[in-house]
């Protein structure tokens, strides 16, 4: 091996780069790789040769690679360091664990951004470090009447390496469903009582319980009583009067919907008042939610559990699968076919 670069990762799934690949393609797969470790909070640590050392901090850890001659490995270096010194301004560590912390995982994928109808598939594993696997059957689901745009959740998704120039990006009133990846808030549901087996927060929706979708509103995005704050908004969701829709469902912490100790507040006119929620039909979309039978809502509430940090992902198949490697996403092809 006097020949190459020995490098040696400290976490699973080595990289090995044969002899037979172009420059072009080795550095795709550095670059996957190197997302990944950035990511997760891994350095990069490399030593050649040709060069004493080198590194690539990204908050504290080691990433190593296996096998690669030294040419290859300084074209695929000067071809993705850019990408590594401007990765390490990428928000915070703290929503970046949102996806390695996660052992519960919601799945929704449509044929594409304009497609209504799709499936959602649930999945679970272990322990954070282990493998997914999936959890019941796939369900019909569907999403906006317009379909889907790139919204605001856990992991931000402007990179060019994630949203791709040409695809949607969710606006306030647009019709969409947000996609990406997005935690979860309260239960809600017209019975005083949550379902048997919830273990999720429960808010049972009173008349004066409202979504306010007012951009201009202090409250745009909030679930709130109204005799709880002095009114600003002119248009709000009343959740109680929605028929049979919000009988069960559950808040998509999108846009900073769910305030806490780490949420950034919404962003006006990025979008508001996304939930999963029952479905008039299953070939109607929605005004920018998930929605599926009653009956698969309420299996899904009484399976989340907030101790394993359930997230939501939301994408078109094709997108989903570019994504696959970056984020570390179960396969679809181990999804079972309906």
């Amino acid at each position: 091996m006097g020949n190459f670069v020995g490098l040696y990762r400290v976490v699973p799934n080595n990289i090995h780069i044969p002899d037979t690949e172009t420059p072009e393609q080795a550095t795709a797969l550095v670059r996957d790789h190197l997302q990944f470790a950035i990511d997760t909070k891994y350095i990069l640590q490399t030593a050649a040769p040709l060069l004493p050392a080198l590194y690539c901090f990204v908050d504290g850890l080691c990433l190593t690679l296996l096998l690669m001659k030294p040419a290859l490995f300084l074209v695929c270096l000067l071809a993705i360091a850019g990408e590594c010194a401007s990765s390490s301004a990428q928000p915070s560590a703290s929503r970046n664990d949102a996806l390695t912390s996660s052992s519960q995982l919601i799945v929704v994928t449509t044929p594409g951004w304009k497609s209504v109808e799709g499936r959602l598939q649930r999945f679970e594993r272990t322990t954070v470090h282990g493998a997914w696997h999936p959890v019941g059957d796939p369900i019909p689901i569907v999403v906006g009447k317009n379909g889907l745009g790139w919204g605001i959740g856990v992991i931000a998704t402007e990179g060019r390496n994630v949203r791709a120039a040409d695809e949607p990006v969710k606006r306030e009133g647009d019709g969409k469903s947000p996609a990406g990846i997005f935690a979860l808030g309260t239960a809600f549901g017209y019975a005083s009582q949550p379902l048997p087996g919830l273990k999720i927060p429960y808010l049972s929706l009173t008349p004066s319980i409202e979504c306010v979708d007012d951009i201009h509103s202090k409250h745009y995005n909030q679930v709130l009583e109204r005799a709880s704050v002095v009114p600003d908004w002119n248009s709000s969701e009343h959740m109680r009067n929605t028929g049979e829709s919000y009988r069960w469902g559950i808040v998509v912490d999108h846009n900073g919907t769910v305030v806490g100790p780490n949420s950034k507040p919404p962003v006006p006119g990025g979008g508001s008042c996304v939930f999963l929620h029952i479905w008039h039909s299953s070939d109607q979309g929605t005004a920018g939610c998930t929605a599926m039978e009653q009956a698969n809502v309420e299996i899904l509430l009484t399976w989340l559990d907030p101790e394993r940090k359930p997230l939501l992902v939301q994408l078109p198949e094709r997108t989903y699968e570019r994504l696959i490697r970056r984020w570390r996403f179960p396969k679809l092809s181990e999804i079972p076919s309906h």
